[in-house]
């Protein structure tokens, strides 16, 4: 920025509390909307603080604020302990990693918003996420109107940009966006009148488009390279599919392990699992346990918990999805294309028999219903085969059962999961074949009800906030 721009931050620098106490009710919405998006844990970076009211009202552990400003960064350190405050316009120079670097409401003031987004890269590791806030440019006459009237601060505004054209700005210098939203339509407020607009009118379709907040999460892209890789096959009652497991599934990465989670069943699974796994002794790393629990969810996570391996990957052992097709999701985990990597079986036209007409109907179902919720497009909420890094799931785990315990399977659990730990979400579709052993262990309309009552509650604590 030039020394004309610091100059007029400087003079706003006094009177900067006053208006933020003169809308509050926007602040404090502005707020709730940033911590939703973060780790309580985490550490965070925020770039163009001002006097720091927004960063000291932000979870984390570990938080710093820069500024371009010195007055504001004064006014900062006076305010508030705890909090590291720097003035200086190369961010770059920290020397640290941060996990959340937010801008908010910064990115109008910058001359070269492309410039800034590359000179802030080194402060990013491959779970840190950007998170950036701006104002709707269709917003732009009413708030003009309002710092006439001293309703709002003075903006020092350099641009006015669309959500779209961030994003735009976002890819051209290797940014991943990972979701973006609109929130807030009513900014001040009126008892009772403004929460409930906010929280219930705000988030329908057609009418958010009209929010003042415009939110957009993004990640830089990291760079290629091989992990290691456990594979967790959840098996009740498929005796007749476990070779077929153990010869399909490919050697990945840096070396891949089989963990078989064993769920009390009625046939010989466990024991074919055993005898499978001795005639490739020395050649395929194999593990196998019994589950303590019931339901496909807690042998999926007791494998998760077992796996030694830094990416994990979901496969059924009903062999409905080859176990070949795991090596497209490694590749595209290894490239950095996504973080939360899900199969669509409702993509490519599947064998007869593979998916009963009900079953499908209520997928698609889903699916729309998902789409909304997370504001982009899911084709299969429930194809069992999934792919994440371990240390996300580590993270990401202690939320997951916050959204209740309806899910038997672990599919919703770890799509809402991942959604609320902003992970970079990537669809690959596969063929899905019928079953050659076996009958399906799903309860269609009593798992289904389950599944429907944990989606309303997901879209109460995601979408209706």
């Amino acid at each position: 920025m030039d020394e004309k721009t610091k100059k007029e931050m400087d003079s706003l620098a006094k009177i900067r509390d006053f208006y933020i106490n003169k809308n509050n009710y926007y602040y404090t919405q502005l707020v709730k909307h940033i911590n939703l998006l973060l780790n309580k844990k985490g550490s965070v970076l925020e770039l163009g603080c001002g006097t720091g009211y927004v960063l000291n009202k932000l979870h984390g552990i570990a938080k710093t604020g820069i500024d371009i400003s010195q007055e504001m960064i004064e006014i900062s350190k006076e305010k508030y302990s705890g909090i590291e405050f720097v003035c200086t316009e190369k961010p770059e120079t920290l020397g640290k990693k941060f996990e959340y670097i937010i801008v908010s409401d910064t990115l109008g003031y910058l001359s070269d918003i492309q410039e800034f987004l590359g000179t802030i890269k080194p402060l990013f590791e491959r779970e840190s996420r950007l998170i950036i806030t701006i104002h709707n440019h269709i917003w732009n006459p009413i708030l003009r109107l309002a710092e006439s009237f001293k309703l709002k601060m003075p903006y020092v505004h350099e641009n006015w940009l669309q959500q779209s054209e961030v994003i735009n700005l976002l890819n051209l210098e290797e940014y991943q966006v990972i979701s973006h939203s609109r929130k807030v339509l009513l900014p001040i407020y009126i008892p009772f009148v403004s929460n409930f607009i906010n929280r219930y009118i705000a988030p329908l379709p057609i009418i958010n488009w009209f929010c003042l907040i415009e939110i957009i999460v993004a990640r830089l892209v990291p760079l290629q390279k091989d992990y290691s890789v456990s594979v967790i096959v959840p098996a009740r009652n498929e005796e007749g599919n476990i070779s077929k497991i153990i010869n399909g599934v490919p050697n990945m990465g840096n070396g891949t392990e089989l963990i078989f989670i064993e769920g009390n069943s009625s046939d010989k699974t466990y024991e074919a699992i055993q005898s499978e796994s001795e005639k490739y002794l020395g050649e395929i790393d194999i593990k196998y346990f019994k589950q303590n629990g019931t339901g496909k969810k807690d042998a999926v996570y007791k494998g998760f918990e077992k796996a030694t391996g830094e990416i994990l990957m979901i496969l059924d052992a009903d062999a409905t999805v080859k176990p070949a097709e795991l090596k497209k999701f490694y590749a595209a985990i290894s490239k950095g294309k996504g973080e939360f990597i899900y199969g669509s079986r409702l993509v490519y036209p599947m064998e007869k028999e593979a998916m009963q007409t009900l079953n499908q109907i209520a997928n698609e179902a889903f699916a729309s219903i998902f789409s909304w919720i997370f504001n982009q497009r899911i084709t299969d909420t429930l194809c069992g085969t999934k792919v994440l890094f371990k240390s996300d799931w580590e993270s990401l785990k202690s939320d997951i059962m916050s959204f209740g315990k309806n899910d038997p399977f672990g599919d919703f659990d770890l799509l809402f999961g991942a959604y609320k730990g902003n992970l970079k979400f990537l669809e690959i579709p596969i063929k899905y074949r019928a079953r050659d052993y076996g009958n399906t262990n799903i309860s269609r309309f009593k798992n289904g009800g389950d599944l429907l009552k944990m989606t309303f509650k997901a879209a109460g604590r995601i979408k209706f906030v």
